[in-house]
Order: C-alpha cells, then structure tokens, then sequence
C-alpha cells in the first residue's frame, strides 16, 4: 500500500492522505445524522471565558503551549487531524483501534461515523451563533495549520469546538463498540479535539465544551434505533478486521511531544 505524506512528511493513517477541506464546515454541509434535531450545546453551556478572567488567562497560556509545537510531528497530527471529510478522515483511530478504518476496509463503520458528523457538528452550532467568539488565531495573529481556510474560520465562533465534540463522539462511539479499549480510544479522541487547540484554531476551553456537546449527544443516539442497528453492524464488521494501520510509532510519538494542556 502507498503512503502519502502531511506538511511534516508524516502520514499517520492507513490510507492514502487527502487533500484538506474545511475543518469547520457550514451545517448545510454536514448532510442528515440520525437526530432529527441534534442535542444543543446552548441547552448547557456556559458563556466562553470573559476577557481578564482567570479562565481566559488559562486559555491563553494554552495558545502560547501550543504555539511553541509548530511544524512539529504534533502539528502534523494536528493538520491530518482537521480533516473531516475526506477518505482518511475516519483513519485518525486506526492505530488506536489497531484496524485500519475507512471505506474501503471498514465501509460500514466508516459510514456510521461519517453520518454522526451531523449530530455531533450540529450539537455546538446554536451557541456558536450566539457568542461569535473569536478564534486564537485572531487574537494572537499567528497562523493556524489551515492557513486555507482562515478566512472562513473568521466567519464561525469559536466556542464550543465542533470539531472537538465529533472527534470526541467519535472517540466514544468507538468505545462503545471496543469497551476493551474504552480509555484509550476516548483519549485519542480528546487528542483530535485538542488538535484545534495545536492549530491555533481554537481555544482549549472550546475543545473541553465540544466534548461535553459530544457526550450529550450520545445519550441521544444511542436511543434511536436506526443507531443501534448500524452500530451492531459496525461491530461484527471491527470483529472481523484484520488489516493493522501504519505507521502507528509516529502517531504515539506525537501525541506525547508537548501537546497536553495546562
């Protein structure tokens, strides 16, 4: 199998790379999830952190950490990380899973998650209109991972992170199907939120709030039928995987280069 490679010539998937698209795509891009309306992160949230406050000082020391991880094999996960929609996006567990995932290998897995992008996207949007807070990057002037598409990232607020609360929903659906692996796969998920943090995309107390819209979010898929049936699907299909990811020594050594935070 051919590997490609990211900006810091590290490819962390099983799959070949994929050019990026828009890590935080509009809702009419997000297509239909099984939620006929997705759980609102406006439903309990608090406000973001006020400017002065000891929680903005938090969020700040948080961008200056992560500033310092540039063009490092962190950043790189970072960047393969901000891809949601392409044919690796699903890949970003593989190595945590220890089965290469897409839709090639895994289709129906891949499909579930692909659809939950929806329910768990949708999950932060209400409150993301309602704040506008604007994103590190505006803030600091520094570029993020994604220089591409900064310009529509200007345009969406901040807080709460939906691409946290769907790499963390992932996490956990993935859980779900591998309790065996329930704390690690909801780390990586943490990972791929905090992700946003190491791009300068996003503030950590954003990426910490998309996750709690992905655990409310949960709760409400996991009674729809429809759910329940594509993830005993998905399940007997992960069972029978064989194929192991590649490259995965990269992927561990970047998640522990400097990237936790404060």
């Amino acid at each position: 199998m051919k590997f490609a490679t990211t900006i810091a010539g590290l490819c962390l998937v099983a799959l070949p790379c994929a050019a990026a698209t828009p890590p935080e795509a509009p809702p009419s891009r997000l297509g239909s999830g099984y939620l006929k309306d997705a759980a609102l992160a406006a439903d309990f949230s608090p406000p973001p952190p006020a400017p002065g406050s000891a929680a903005q000082a938090r969020d700040d020391e948080g961008a200056k950490a992560a500033l310092m991880l540039r063009d490092s094999p962190r950043w790189a996960l970072a960047t393969a990380d901000a891809e949601l929609f392409g044919p690796t996006a699903t890949a970003a567990f593989s190595c945590t899973v220890g089965v290469a995932i897409g839709p090639a290998t895994t289709p129906r897995l891949d499909k579930l998650l692909r659809r939950t992008i929806a329910d768990f996207g949708r999950s932060t949007s209400k409150i993301k209109q309602g704040y506008t807070r604007p994103r590190a990057f505006m803030v600091n002037g520094k570029p993020t991972c994604t220089p591409d598409m900064e310009t529509v990232l200007r345009k969406d607020g901040s807080y709460p992170s939906g691409h946290s609360a769907i790499g963390y929903g992932w996490g956990l659906i993935l859980s779900q199907l591998r309790p065996d692996l329930a704390s690690t796969l909801a780390a990586r998920g943490r990972a791929f939120g905090d992700s946003r943090r190491i791009c300068n995309a996003h503030w950590l107390s954003d990426t910490e709030e998309g996750r709690l819209a992905a655990s409310a979010t949960l709760a409400r898929l996991n009674a729809e039928p429809a759910f329940q049936k594509d993830m005993k699907a998905a399940r007997a299909e992960l069972g029978r995987a064989k194929a192991p990811p590649a490259r995965c020594d990269a992927e561990t050594a970047a998640l522990t280069q400097g990237g936790t935070p404060p």
